[in-house]
């Protein structure tokens, strides 16, 4: 998924000034993420990060109804993102910002999603942009939670996906922040491996369901999941 521009059945994806380019995990999440039950009448939905408005388009149009923001720090990325959205069907739909989610005042928000930078710890690009995008020093675990919530619907759902051994650090912010878990999703490469990355899912009260599940990619709940989308 590397290309400058990438095909969807609905709609493409132009992504030559994006640090980060279209990939699988964004792809998994934008099929994944949901919008409550209560909250499905024109609902608004937030895209913390978007990058190259992907998670946005795909939210969009699953849900016909709905108004999605998509937000990012990054000034090429988010310019990207507006003229993906302009020229998509959803034109009307989605607003894209830069700006980031700590000094953002919008909502509040039916379905919050992120595909957030994870590379904590890690050796830094020299390349700004793709730090940006890669790594937790601009938006950490804590912060996103927190602002999360903060911009949710009290029957709103918050959904992200991240590297799976990440996951003790995602529930501590989680936790911290007032969220409770209410999906999972484990996510293989292949039959057997171990999980790579886990989607999940969180509200402000606890659920009465707590959903897990797992799949493998190129499975039959993988390409169901993605159907929609994929040429």
């Amino acid at each position: 998924m590397g290309a400058d521009r990438f095909d969807f059945k609905q709609f493409a994806v132009r992504q030559e000034r994006c640090a980060m380019k279209v990939g699988t995990d964004a792809t998994l999440l934008g099929a994944w993420a949901r919008v409550p039950a209560a909250c499905t009448h024109k609902p608004a939905i937030l895209d913390i990060g978007t990058g190259t408005g992907i998670i946005a388009l795909m939210m969009a149009q699953r849900f016909a109804e709905a108004s999605v923001t998509a937000i990012d720090i990054d000034p090429d990325a988010a310019a990207q993102a507006a003229d993906n959205a302009a020229a998509s069907p959803f034109a009307g739909r989605i607003g894209v910002i830069c700006t980031p989610v700590q000094q953002y005042c919008g909502g509040p928000f039916a379905a919050i999603v992120c595909n957030p930078p994870y590379f904590d710890g890690s050796l830094q690009s020299p390349d700004r942009k793709r730090t940006l995008s890669r790594h937790t020093a601009s938006l950490t675990y804590a912060e996103l939670a927190s602002h999360a919530y903060r911009l949710l619907r009290a029957d709103g759902e918050f959904s992200v996906i991240i590297p799976a051994d990440q996951t003790p650090q995602m529930d501590e912010a989680r936790a911290i922040a007032g969220f409770f878990e209410v999906r999972r999703s484990l996510v293989r490469t292949k039959q057997g491996a171990q999980p790579k990355r886990i989607m999940l899912a969180y509200a402000k009260a606890p659920q009465p369901i707590h959903e897990t599940e797992e799949l493998t990619l190129g499975d039959a709940r993988h390409k169901m999941l993605t159907a929609d989308f994929y040429l």
